[in-house]
Order: structure tokens, then sequence, then C-alpha cells
């Protein structure tokens, strides 16, 4: 989303309500026009003043000859081609007879040399000059139509700003600006162990049967054994086949196993938390469904407490909820309100939404990214706010802490495109502790491996990037780049556009170690993971995609897997009524499409749950098991690709 727009508290997920908040100005050169003329005499604004209320009075009239017809905006959604736009630029003159008293006409004629270098600017920008395009993308053009500011991005007298933006549209884009892969960066990091094991016998790799034999008849000695096992736990990367298929009435929003792998939660968008018994990972057991009473559009985020008692989970507003994971607790859930009137600015009068929750390693405090472009560090026990601090220039999309063991250090990422650190004992001044720069649309979700050191991020710019806290930007370096200069005019629409490659540019400040390429992160906020230690030996990172797969890659940016969830649920849904239709329509037209919002890996068996939006317009939804398995059948009962519904109840399944 642009970052010159308010904050919009549903702007996230859900579509229809942005759609009934769409406007046209009055003039759309005049937001141009407004720097320009703050010096003239109020008897001129005056004067403006009258002749904007006849043609507002005029618009007025338009448009609810338009809302009669019961036509949408005209522009909304308008693909590029062959559009001729005429743009008339009146300059504004005084009222006739008016002088300055003396009779001196220099600053009348500063005034009209301001306004005429101000029409051959905007000039510039549409026509480009002789022989060249124009400079405003078609999105561009429209945006300014409706009236959304771009001033930023339009005038910016930087010259070091305009290459980010100006320049990338003059110029054929180079095909070799995207990261290289394999990354070299990476394959360091998979030598060097920290994410486990590495085989320095790549080509001679050995079958995953060979090592279970060398492990049977203990060949090796113990380093060797030890390696052997990690290398094999490495090969069991789950298929496409899924065991088991679970079908809900509304999208599935996030789903993760607990980090001891005995209790799985599905958040789905009727503001209900399905919870599941998965201490033996193959035979699922539904115990317990707890609702977010009052909640709004959708069930943003959730997070298990440090000890599995405890469920938070969120929506667009500032209410947290908790529940109790036990499954003889039947008591309602109950909440806490983050929005502390004393610490919050006026306007959003003590509360916004809230798009990510984390509890801290001791469980005490929670952590949530706001819809305030703030971070909240809340005080559980105490249930007052500690620090409320409005740390970036738009949404908060993603919080986390980077060391489970520690409540200090913390995460947090934007739609600003950045991504900073804060430490908890000197957030008071409302300075960040560090940056990471790199990302050139809006951050989507982040994830920390819990070593204090790395930390992984989704953005919507369609790639994923793993960084390293020794990197961080300080925070008087950040101050002196202005890093997000760069990226203030990006005009992406992740809602309900697809990305252009051709606007990819490499941020020239990115302080990322690795960037991993060939998801697609549209329509919502997509998830992406470290991969376990215990299942996978840490060797992989993964994440959703808008086009139905998981993907799965090596630390050197290679891909490793992808499972497609699309195609596997594809005409498994069991039958009830139709979809419904939803306000302005919906994506996939008559065909059945999937999204992956959420992926979680088992932490101790070789399988994962791929949380998904799906059917024909995506208003269902999908968790599905996928494990290791060599083959595309399963000789074990019951059968692969079981159906069922949220309780776990068998369906009938529909014919594919």
């Amino acid at each position: 989303m642009s970052t010159q727009r308010p904050a919009d508290p549903g702007d996230h997920e859900d579509e229809d309500y942005h759609s009934s908040h769409e406007h046209v100005p009055d003039r759309w050169y005049d937001a141009l026009l407004d720097d320009e003329n703050e010096n003239e005499d109020d008897e001129d604004d005056d004067y403006e003043e009258e002749e904007g209320e006849e043609e507002e009075e005029e618009e007025e009239e338009e448009e609810e000859e338009v809302e009669e017809d019961g036509d949408d905006d005209e522009f909304l959604g308008a693909e590029g081609g062959n559009i001729e736009v005429e743009f008339i630029l009146e300059p504004q003159m005084a009222p006739f007879g008016e002088d300055d008293g003396d009779g001196d006409h220099q600053g009348e004629d500063e005034v009209n040399a301001a306004q005429q270098s101000l029409h051959q600017r905007v000039l510039r920008l549409i026509s480009g000059g002789q022989g060249t395009p124009g400079f405003l993308t078609h999105h561009q053009l429209l945006a300014l139509l409706r009236g959304q500011d771009l001033t930023h991005a339009l005038f910016d007298d930087d010259e070091d700003a305009q290459p980010a933006w100006s320049a990338r549209r003059r110029r054929r884009p180079d095909p070799n600006r995207f990261p290289k892969v394999p990354s070299i960066e990476g394959q360091k990091l998979m030598e060097s162990g920290v994410f486990g094991a590495f085989d320095t016998r790549e080509p001679d790799r050995k079958r995953l049967a060979r090592r279970i034999l060398d492990r049977e008849l203990g060949l090796g000695d113990r380093s060797s054994r030890r390696t052997n096992k990690d290398l094999m736990v490495q090969q069991m990367i789950p298929s496409t086949n899924p065991e088991m298929i679970i079908h809900y009435e509304d999208p599935v929003c996030c789903g993760q196993f607990s980090d001891d792998g005995n209790f799985f939660y599905a958040c789905v968008k009727d503001f209900k938390v399905r919870m599941y018994d998965t201490s033996n990972p193959y035979n699922w057991k539904h115990y317990k469904t707890v609702n977010y009473p009052m909640g709004r559009w959708n069930v943003t985020d959730a997070d298990l407490s440090p000890d599995n008692k405890w469920l938070a989970y969120t929506s667009l507003q500032s209410n947290v909820c908790f529940a109790p994971t036990d499954p003889n607790d039947t008591g309602e859930p109950y909440s806490l309100d983050l929005g502390d009137q004393s610490r919050l600015y006026n306007v959003y009068q003590g509360a916004f939404p809230i798009f990510s929750v984390r509890f801290s390693g001791d469980g005490r405090h929670l952590v949530a990214g706001t819809g305030a472009s703030s971070i909240v560090v809340y005080d559980i026990e105490r249930r007052e706010s500690l620090h409320h601090v409005v740390g970036h220039q738009d949404d908060v999309n993603a919080v986390s802490f980077a060391d489970k063991l520690s409540p200090h250090i913390l995460y947090s990422g934007s739609d600003d495109c950045t991504i900073k650190v804060w430490d908890t004992r000197s957030m008071g001044d409302g300075r960040e502790a560090g940056a990471f720069v790199g990302h050139i649309e809006g951050l989507t979700y982040l994830d920390s491996k819990g070593d204090g050191r790395y930390i992984l991020s989704n953005a919507k710019d369609q790639s994923m990037k793993l960084w390293d806290l020794r990197m961080a930007m300080s925070t008087a370096r950040y101050a002196e780049l202005d890093p997000t200069r760069v990226t203030r005019a990006h005009d992406y629409e992740y809602r309900w556009e697809d990305y252009d490659e051709t606007y990819w540019f490499q941020h020239p400040h990115d302080n990322s170690l690795v960037t991993f390429r060939g998801h697609k992160v549209m329509r919502t906020l997509i998830r992406c993971h470290f991969s376990p230690p215990g299942s996978t030996n840490s060797r992989y990172v993964y994440s959703g995609s808008y086009d139905g797969f998981v993907y799965v890659w090596n630390l050197d940016a290679t891909l490793a897997a992808k499972i497609d969830v699309k195609e596997v649920t594809k005409g498994t849904r069991p039958g009830g009524p139709p979809p419904r239709r939803r306000a302005g329509g919906g994506w996939g037209g008559h065909g059945w499409e999937t999204l992956v919002r959420d992926v979680s890996w088992h932490p101790n068996a070789p399988l994962l749950v791929a949380s998904a939006w799906n059917g024909p317009e995506m208003n269902g939804g999908t968790a599905t098991l996928h494990s290791f398995n060599e083959n595309d059948s399963d000789e074990a009962d019951p059968g692969m690709g079981l159906s069922v519904n949220e309780k776990l109840e068998r369906t009938l399944r529909a014919s594919r």
C-alpha cells in the first residue's frame, strides 16, 4: 500500500471494505499546487475557494448520477493500453485590479515563474519530453486521478532519490539485476554448520535407503554417525500427496504446531480457532473450538505461550483474546485491551487494528504490531502497556522476538519496507536500536530463528530475505541515509494487482544476506518460516504462495521442493451450498483457486501443514497434511488424501 495515504484498519484483509471508501478529488492537480500557493494573499484564496465550491457542486451532481447508474469507479482495475488522457493546467491569476500597493510586480512574477516551472515538471512526467516516454505508470496516473498523495514521488528535489523511481521507468531494466542463484553468502552459511550438517560429497550424495542401512550397521565413528543422521532427516522433505485434507467453510488465516509438536491450532476467518491434539502426528484429534467475540473482518494472528497453556489471538481491533488450551477448561476466552488511552495519539482514540502478536520467551510480555504504525509492548501480569512506540511510517504487519530465552530484543516489519530492531530496555526514547533495509515493497511477515541472530522476512516485492543481526544498520546511519526515500513511490497494490517484475530493483542500501525468489506474495499477508532443527536439521526456509504452492529453499536460494496444494485440493470439497458471491466479484472465475497463506513444519516428524484459502472464489479453506513419502501411494490405512471436516469427521469426497 502507499505510504502516503492514512492507514486503513481493514487494508490487508478485506477488499470490500476498501472499495466502499474510494473517493475522487475535486481537481486532481489542486494537491500539486498547494505548496506553490502558500504565500498568496488571503483574498486570492477566497476567490479560488468560491470558484472551487461551484465546481465541487457540479462534480457532486455528476457523482450522484454515477451512483444512480450503479457504476463503480471507472478507473478501478483498469489495465494498461492505448488510453489518452487530456490534462489542462490552468494558471491561477490574481483578481482583476488587485495590486500589492506600491506598484511592484516582482512577487507576482515570482509566483508565475514558479507555476510555469511546476507545469513543465508535470508535463515532463506525463509526456517524458521529446522522443521519450512518460515517467508515470498507468497505476500512478490513476492514483493521481483518485487524489492519492504522490508528492514525495513526483517532486523530490533530492537527486539521489530519482533513480529508484523515474530512472527505472525511463530505461529498460537490466535482466541481470536480480540476485544471483545460488547465493555465495548462502553457500557459506550452509558450509558453516549453523544451518545443519553439510555433505561435502554432494556429487556422490547417498540415497536415503543407503543412509538408513549405514545407521543400522553402525558404520563409522560417532561423529560420522551423527552427521549421517542429520543428513538423513534433511532428505525427508514432505511430498505433494496429502495424508489428510481438513475442510473449513471459511479461509484459514494461520495454523501452527506448538514447539513440542503436541498441539496444532487453525485460525479461520469465521472468528473461530480450532485446536487439535497432535501428540501422534499421524492421528489427529479435535478437542476444542474457541471464538473471538466481536471480531472485525478477520483473525489476523495467533501465538502460543511458551508453556502451551494459553493461545493469544487477534483481530483488526486493539483487543487480544486469550483462550486456555486445556481441553477440560471450557470457560470463555478473556481479552486484554492494548489500547491504553494515555499512551496513544488522539486520531486512533485508544483503538487500533492489530496485525501481529507474539509472547516473550518468559511468557510475561506481549508485543503487537498495529495499524497505527506502532509497536506495543504489554505486561500481561500488570495489565498495562510498557511501551507504545510509533516506530514506522506505515502499518506494522509483523513482530517477533529475536531470542526465545530473552524478552529484550525484538523486530518489527512494516509497510514502509523496513525492519527495525528494538531493545525493550531502551524503547522509552522511541528510537530503534538498528534497522534492516532491502525490500522495496511492504513487509508481510517476520520469523526469527530463535537464536538471537538470524531473521527471515517475506514482502510484497515477491521476495523473501535472510538477515543477520550483526549486519543491522545503526540508528545514526539509518537517519543519515534515509533509506525509505527510494521506496516512497511504491504504487503496487498487492490486494488485486499482479506484480510487474520490470519495476523491481536492487535497494542501494540492501543489508540482507540472501534473497529468495519464485513465490508470489499477493492479496494477503503470506507467511514464511525457518524449518525446525529436529525434523529438518534447520536446513531449509519455506513460504506459502498465492499460486497455491509451498516453496522450500536451501540456504543458497536454490529451490529444494515445491508442494502443489492447489492440485491436491481441487475437487475435494464435500457437497454443499454454492460459493457465496462477494461484492465486486472475486478472484479465480469459475475454476478452482488456492492461496497458501501459512505453513507449519512439525518439529519432530517429516510432515508439514499448509493452511490455505481455496475454492472457485477462494472463500473456503483447507489445512492439508503433507508427509515424507517416496511413493505416490501408501499401503497404510486409512489411505492418503482422506477428506475430513473441521472436527476430523470423514466426509464424502467430491469427484475430481
